[in-house]
């Protein structure tokens, strides 16, 4: 997800149990083309981080072959994602769900990047440009050498409004050889396993993980009995989220690493350090305490990792306190 999930959503994604996580998508231009190199925040791993595909868009194969090799050597993935669902304005164009009404382009795409390196290849799709194509399209990605697919239920034109339709993407997974990963309104645990059970791979949650690594967790059960020992009285949705102290102590460790992974040596100044903004986290603080809503003006108006400290650290020093 671009603008979330960077380096430290996904380490703490990743330490809760998820089992894959996926980069905000680059430009395969920019690699290629731009002045980036090994340092570049989007596709540059945490320490330590090894389960994790880099996403790329575009639209040229030799400008995506030549990316592909780039990121391969410099930000070590475990796999290498073609973009091909991303709906915005600012992508149309030069890849992103514009390959949707020219799948023949993207069959040629994966092939070059197959070509360029021996990691796997994926591609995540919608449904279509205005219309459900899916299957057409799904068939030639793995003719073309996918390793796996991520289906988004919606077309490019329903960007984000509906619902994702799960029986679509369930027609997917039964007519392709390929492991199919469905995406699309997961936002608690229990959806995502009545997801699972349509005969998808896997399921890919996406928002539903923003201020919420637990549903990670919740889904790493060995046993039906401790899922349901999770779930809220009555609601019968989501599992139980941690009490509020430990939600605010995980909120603040958020904080303190995206501190560290974005504070890097100024480029324009030899010896001094590019303090990192604390800007970016102002849309992801809240939702870790939704029900604290007299504190949200004052999240969305963080800049530095002290801001969020003096927030945070007396909502996590009452839990110390009570043990």
């Amino acid at each position: 997800m671009a603008g979330y999930s960077d380096a430290p959503m996904r380490q703490l994604a990743a330490e809760q149990g998820a089992l894959w996580t996926v980069s905000e998508m680059i430009s395969a231009r920019g690699l290629a083309l731009g002045g980036e190199n090994e340092s570049l925040h989007l596709g540059r791993p945490h320490p330590g981080e090894y389960l994790r595909v880099v996403q790329l868009f575009g639209a040229d194969p030799d400008i995506l072959a030549d990316a592909t090799r780039k990121t391969e050597a410099w930000f070590t993935p475990a796999a290498i994602d073609l973009n091909m669902g991303c709906p915005v304005p600012k992508v149309r164009g030069k890849g992103g769900s514009c390959l949707l009404q020219t799948p023949e382009t993207a069959y040629a795409l994966v092939k070059a990047m197959k070509a360029a390196t021996p990691l796997d290849v994926s591609a995540k799709i919608r449904l279509g440009w205005d219309e459900n194509r899916s299957i057409e399209i799904a068939q030639g990605l793995a003719e073309a050498g996918a390793a796996v697919i991520t289906v988004h239920g919606r077309t490019a034109a329903q960007r984000y409004t509906g619902e994702a339709d799960w029986e679509a993407i369930a027609q997917v997974a039964a007519s392709v050889p390929t492991p199919v990963i469905g995406s699309g309104d997961v936002l608690t645990p229990a959806q995502a396993r009545e997801r699972r059970a349509l005969g998808v791979a896997a399921v890919m949650i996406g928002r539903g993980a923003v201020g919420n690594p637990w549903i990670f967790q919740a889904l790493a059960s060995a046993t039906e009995e401790e899922q349901a020992a999770r779930n809220r009285p009555g609601d019968g949705e989501g599992d139980r989220v941690p009490a509020l102290p430990i939600r605010a102590a995980v909120a603040l460790r958020h904080a303190e690493l995206q501190h560290r992974f974005y504070t890097v040596p100024h480029r324009f100044h030899p010896g001094e350090m590019k303090v990192a903004s604390m800007r970016p986290l102002r849309k992801v603080l809240p939702k870790y305490l939704p029900e604290l809503t007299e504190l949200h003006p004052a999240l969305t108006s963080v800049e530095t990792l002290q801001d969020v400290q003096a927030i945070l650290r007396p909502l996590v020093q009452e839990q110390c306190e009570r043990v």
